[in-house]
């Protein structure tokens, strides 16, 4: 069995801020994955670039083949400490995950971890490890299927100080928060937007510190294998939908053209679904051994739009998931939750249909949504793979 590391992180800058004082480093390796989470004393641009530097000596360090206590020590000895505050200039989490779930955390002055597993807290045992006048903290765990790991600045324990809450949101409140909301997210950009909008809720739209969550969920990894548009060469056709249909991801075709081909390649019917109507978007269809068909290009677009809006809905901490029931969305959706891996086929013959001059959509725009697409996915962190056909 194949385990996905998915991981994602959001941030809210201190009000009033253009530039956040915490930084998030996301290095995937081979071997699995380094996370670095720094926050900068203070806010604004001092505290970018302290959280900058700091990030990016941690993970150039990393990615270099450094060992974690050479890139730990290079940093301690890089930052000072504050003359006035007795406090550093930078804390900072990091966190290296195997692919087979090993974890190694060292933590400097950030709130602790948070380890969620079956919707209960999991304890982490620590070493405190005196370096350079200062201590830190290391721990190794393993992490199971399903397990939850979130990592986050001050700014979410302290979210609601002189707002709403007297003393801000505590660690244990925002460990029974996500003990109750990770097991019914699927994905980790679900859990970082749940608790990114909580705070910004607590600070009530004004938020007193820089505020970030990073959020990993070690989960099965989920294929999706997307097909489009018909293949160059008509005599390709049974051996890519073969293909097509031989991987182990949910299937989904899209657009109308390649719908009859896979139906005549399985040779199962064609059904056009008028369940549901959306006056935007072009209904789906049935095909036996294929999860959803929808219509082409149009829904391609809509679902760009869909994930940018999701996407953009983080950054700026607006609520937004796809609900509805059109194919757009509910591709949307797919795409979003239920996959860490996604398999495009995507044809190049020119459709037939799109030669009329009237009709403004030709091969070049549909491989620029698919081009855009998956962009977007990697963005959110999924692993793509493109296959002209």
């Amino acid at each position: 069995m194949t385990y996905f590391i998915d991981v994602a992180f959001d941030s809210l800058n201190k009000y009033g801020e253009e530039l956040c004082g915490d930084k998030v480093e996301i290095i995937r390796t081979k071997d699995g994955m380094i996370i670095v989470l720094a926050d900068g004393l203070g806010s604004g641009v001092k505290a970018n670039i302290l959280a900058t530097l700091t990030s990016k000596i941690a993970a150039t360090m990393l990615m270099e083949g450094a060992s974690l206590d050479e890139t730990v020590d290079t940093i301690m000895n890089t930052l000072p400490v504050c003359s006035v505050r007795k406090i550093a200039y930078s804390t900072f989490t990091i966190i290296k995950i195997n692919n087979d779930g090993r974890v190694y955390a060292v933590e400097y002055d950030n709130p602790p971890l948070f380890l969620i597993r079956e919707d209960e807290y999991i304890h982490i045992e620590k070493r405190s490890i005196p370096m350079n006048e200062r201590v830190i903290k290391e721990s190794n765990f393993t992490l199971r299927p399903g397990d939850t790991l979130t990592v986050v600045s001050d700014g979410v324990i302290h979210a609601g100080v002189g707002a709403i809450l007297n003393l801000g949101w505590q660690w244990d409140n925002v460990k029974d928060h996500l003990s109750r909301v990770s097991g019914k997210e699927k994905c980790a950009k679900n859990v970082t937007k749940n608790l990114i909008e909580v705070c910004q809720n607590l600070y009530a739209n004004k938020p007193g510190d820089d505020t970030t969550v990073v959020t990993v969920k070690f989960r099965k990894g989920e294929e999706i294998d997307m097909f489009t548009g018909p293949p160059k060469d008509k005599n390709d056709d049974p051996c890519v939908i073969k293909k097509f249909m031989e991987g182990e991801g949910k299937k989904v075709v899209c657009g109308g053209t390649a719908a009859n081909i896979v139906a005549r390649e399985l040779k199962e019917e064609l059904v056009v679904n008028m369940d549901f109507y959306d006056p935007d978007v072009p209904p789906t269809a049935n095909i036996k051994g294929v999860d959803l068909v929808t219509e082409g290009v149009l829904t391609l677009c809509k679902v760009v739009e869909k994930i940018k809006r999701y996407i953009n809905a983080s950054e700026t901490n607006a609520a937004y998931k796809p609900k509805d029931q059109d194919g757009a969305s509910r591709l949307t959706k797919m795409l979003i939750e239920d996959c860490t891996h996604l398999n495009l086929w995507v044809g190049k013959a020119v459709n037939p249909a799109h030669q009329n001059t009237d009709f403004p959509i030709d091969l070049t725009i549909k491989l620029k949504v698919v081009d855009e697409l998956i962009e977007l996915m990697e963005k959110l962190g999924k692993q793509v793979k493109l296959t002209y056909v």
